[in-house]
């Protein structure tokens, strides 16, 4: 089962995504309030898979609470507004949904949950190495050998401990490739934080390289490097 987590302060926006929920098979609502305080305490003591997060709410709004959140589950924003679509992408949310939600853009919207996990699982099978195509041939390069990755147009540079390798892909979809100690730190930049030996408010210091940190990811970059210091 899918466990479910419904967060809006408006009644009747629950009750439909509750009616939504409740039509597909594997789902299993485990809560569903209108109080932002009540969920962070319940996430901190409950599993939860997926969370319909509403932005626009009293005390703490939808954006506040994934900042906070070092390794969120899985979200899905509603909301009435438009304007953090793209703020929210940049913590790794699966979907926006516009309110009034339709049940045809709900279902689309859980069709990527689905890919998503999907991409996860072929991410643990290979969870050592990455597998790439460099020059039209395969190669697979270690996770811990890599530095940074940084966008470079329509390819990627991947920073390696030996070299740098230029790959067709987008940041986008080379973060469900990597694992946990991988992060965003820029929109042009990931980071792998376990290689990283000082951070400051605007650059994190990967051996000799300095990668930038911009102010929409600092949050999340600066809670995952204190996670990985006590883990």
């Amino acid at each position: 089962m899918i466990k479910i987590g419904i967060i809006d302060d408006e009644i009747l926006a629950r009750k439909v995504l509750e009616d939504y929920c409740s039509k597909i098979d594997n789902f299993e609502i485990v809560l569903s309030t209108g109080n932002p305080l009540e969920f962070i305490n319940f996430i901190q003591q409950n599993d939860v898979d997926l969370i319909f997060l509403d932005i626009e709410m009293p005390e703490l709004n939808g954006m506040e609470i994934l900042r906070s959140m070092v390794k969120p589950p899985k979200v899905i924003l509603t909301t009435a507004y438009s304007e953090y679509a793209l703020e929210s992408y940049n913590y790794g949310v699966v979907d926006y949904l516009l309110k009034p939600i339709k049940i045809e853009r709900f279902l689309k919207a859980i069709n990527k949950v689905s890919a998503s996990k999907i991409s996860e699982s072929n991410k643990a099978k290979g969870k050592e190495e990455l597998q790439i195509k460099h020059d039209g041939i395969p190669v697979n390069i270690s996770f811990k050998s890599i530095l940074y990755i940084q966008s470079f147009g329509n390819y990627l540079k991947i920073f390696t401990d030996s070299r740098m390798y230029l790959i067709t892909e987008t940041l986008v979809n080379m973060t469900t490739l990597l694992p946990e100690n991988f992060q965003r730190s820029h929109k042009s930049y990931i980071a792998n934080l376990d290689r990283v030996t000082k951070a400051t408010k605007t650059h994190l210091l990967i051996e000799t390289n300095k990668v930038p940190v911009s102010t929409t990811y600092k949050v999340v970059v600066f809670k995952k490097l204190e996670a990985l210091a006590k883990s």
